[in-house]
């Protein structure tokens, strides 16, 4: 990760695929953009079906080469779907460490867009669309090019997603997962606050900052 400098905030983040460790970099008073170091990725399998690819980067993501465009995306969900439950069916996917993070979360349709640079749709949950390249699909991503060696290490991936919004990844070293070889990842992008929400806490709260069952 590039050195934190006087327009850089670090933050720290708790998601579903662990604690991650983010940066804002800021200008003016804006963020202007972030980027996080992801859990390692890696590949599960290549040709899982026919032109079907399988790594982890956050979840587990399924890969295929598709036309990628908004005219395509009735077509694409239902395929899918369709890929999440054949995949599902001849396969166990768990993470060797971490067993609560398994099957397939999403399955990412790409297209080349040039060199180092592509655009994918993500169609995850049932049927639901990803409206950015997808962080952890992303990462993914990178564990395939990096392991195909489409991608030299350190060097950037343009990853567009169906509507333009643009994320840019990189692979910046290498681990082990349980035996198996994983990368490590960078992801940087942008986005524009819609909205805001203040949490407030009553003295009269029985809960009052939480609780916790076991």
């Amino acid at each position: 990760m590039r050195p934190v400098t006087a327009e850089e905030t670090r933050v720290v983040v708790d998601v579903p695929s662990g604690r991650l460790e983010t940066v804002a970099r800021i200008r003016d008073g804006d963020v202007v953009s972030v980027r996080f170091r992801n859990v390692p990725a890696f590949v599960w399998g290549t040709a899982v079906l026919p032109g079907v690819d399988v790594a982890f980067g956050g979840a587990f993501y399924a890969s295929l080469e598709e036309r990628v465009a908004p005219g395509e995306l009735p077509r694409l969900i239902a395929l899918g779907r369709e890929l999440k439950h054949d995949l599902e069916a001849g396969h166990e996917f768990v993470h060797p460490l971490e067993p609560e993070l398994r099957d397939i979360y999403g399955v990412i349709f790409w297209q080349r867009e040039g060199p180092n640079a592509q655009r994918n749709v993500t169609v995850f949950a049932d049927g639901e669309v990803d409206r950015s390249p997808c962080g952890s699909g992303t990462s993914a991503r990178l564990a395939l090019l990096d392991a195909s060696g489409e991608l030299a290490r350190g060097e950037e991936l343009r990853h567009l997603s169906i509507v333009g919004s643009e994320f840019r990844g990189r692979v910046v070293g290498q681990v082990e997962v349980a035996g198996r070889s994983a990368v490590v990842t960078e992801v940087e992008g942008s986005a524009h606050r819609t909205g805001e929400h203040r949490f407030v806490l009553e003295d009269e709260d029985e809960l009052g900052t939480g609780f916790l069952l076991r």
